[in-house]
């Protein structure tokens, strides 16, 4: 292609996805029509350049913190892919771009075109949660998401338990091919083999004791669509190979039958557990570990991704609110953000929902936060832990930690038991009533 483009716009019309041409001094040298429609008409007269449309910046994506599509693309010669946060219509949101190098007749670099696919980045699960977010960290997960999602292969998700590997497995699930079909869930911690493989092949009407009728397994309802199996590393070792059975031929008969069938999904695995550990300690299948481990997507834990806390507190707050939408002010933000949240979301999701049953009107203050936070701190007996054999706490029974809880609350509030009570989260009635057990 020549180094002056006489026509770009003519170039980008057979590009379904909205697409940009970009010179090598970053100017938006032309739109095409899916573009004009996601992200409006620009004024191609005044030379805009592609950072300050996209991200509001006075320079060049990696000079503002961020990767830059053009900047890899140029050095490598080769089309690249990164996730991006770009100004939209509808706010910010994620843009997955993808940039092109355009070359002359004598093979050097005149331009870029660059498409942009959307990428959402709240997922509403079967709970009223969304997960939100601009860290890095999540901002990579994300992106594997993005990549993955069109595919067919085998995902697992790894990371602590209330990170929101649920949600992302959702993510991937809606943004397939399959979205038209269920993602079924198996929750696999706990499960004993007969309760195990009637949850997941389904069994015939008096196959065991207790079987009155027939049902159908998850195997089968997720056919067409995805089989999400939630805590996988927790399946006993005996259970395994028929799972890996099922994932490798897509066959598998319902307890009680002797007639094979068949399914056809998408797996997703999610666990907290170190699998390659499981796998050396021998609890864990090494044909099924890397049946599964095709494509890790790795959980960051909540608190390496601190700067997300307050846009994931807001959203959280948005699905509790209920027609009285719950705010919280600056410095609430700061306390959460400042916290340590070995719960990860889920444990901060709960957090929120005491503050909102807690508080009087729609706007979760400092006071408030950081009164729970204490109590909270409290509860786990502030810097010691429980489980630590070398805590005091340890030689404390239960009624004596409460015991001195509620001497040291009543203290502060010098003797007022409503005040008290009302720090505590509890009734007048049911504090006298903690008072006289204690006593």
């Amino acid at each position: 292609m020549k180094s002056t483009l006489t026509n770009p716009k003519d170039l980008l019309d057979v590009i379904e996805l909205p697409a940009i041409v970009v010179s090598k001094d970053y100017e938006i040298e032309a739109t095409n029509t899916a573009y004009e429609s996601a992200f409006g008409q620009l004024d191609l007269t005044s030379s805009p350049k592609c950072y300050a449309i996209s991200h509001g910046y006075d320079k060049p994506c990696d000079q503002s913190g961020e990767d830059c599509p053009m900047r890899q693309a140029r050095a490598s010669g080769q089309k690249t892919r990164v996730l991006h946060v770009h100004h939209t219509p509808r706010g910010r949101e994620y843009v997955d771009v993808e940039m092109t190098p355009i070359r002359d007749d004598s093979g050097n670099v005149t331009h870029f075109v660059e498409v942009l696919r959307s990428v959402e980045n709240k997922v509403t699960t079967h709970k009223p949660v969304k997960v939100a977010g601009s860290h890095p960290a999540f901002r990579q997960v994300l992106s594997q998401v993005s990549r993955v999602a069109d595919s067919d292969i085998a995902v697992v998700l790894l990371g602590e338990s209330g990170t929101g590997k649920e949600v992302i497995a959702q993510a991937i699930h809606q943004q397939s091919g399959r979205s038209k079909r269920p993602m079924v869930t198996l929750e696999c911690s706990g499960l004993t083999e007969t309760l195990f493989e009637s949850e997941l092949f389904g069994h015939t009407k008096g196959a065991f004791t207790g079987a009155n009728f027939e049902r159908q397994g998850l195997a089968s309802a997720a056919d067409g669509g995805t089989l999400f199996l939630d805590e996988v590393g927790d399946i006993p070792l005996n259970l395994q190979v028929k799972l890996l059975r099922l994932i490798e031929t897509g066959s598998y008969r319902p307890i009680g039958s002797s007639e094979s069938k068949h399914t056809d999904f998408r797996l997703i695995c999610a666990t907290h557990h170190d699998l390659w550990r499981r796998v050396q300690e021998g609890a864990f299948r090494l044909d099924l570990y890397y049946r599964i481990n095709v494509f890790p997507i790795h959980m960051p834990r909540l608190t390496d991704r601190r700067s997300d806390i307050p846009v994931i507190a807001d959203t959280i707050l948005e699905s509790l609110g209920a027609g009285n939408r719950y705010h919280l002010t600056q410095a609430a933000q700061s306390l959460l953000e400042e916290a340590d949240w070995p719960g990860n979301i889920r444990e901060l999701r709960n957090f929120l929902l005491r503050a909102s049953v807690l508080n009087d009107g729609n706007v979760l203050a400092h006071d408030l936060i950081n009164r729970l936070l204490k109590e909270r701190a409290i509860a786990m007996g502030g810097a010691e832990k429980l489980s630590d054999p070398n805590s005091k706490l340890t030689h404390y029974s239960l009624a004596e930690l409460e015991r001195r809880y509620f001497t040291e609350l009543l203290d502060a509030h010098r003797g007022d038991k409503k005040a008290a009570a009302k720090q505590a989260g509890i009734s007048l009635r049911t504090l006298y009533r903690k008072l006289e057990s204690l006593n």
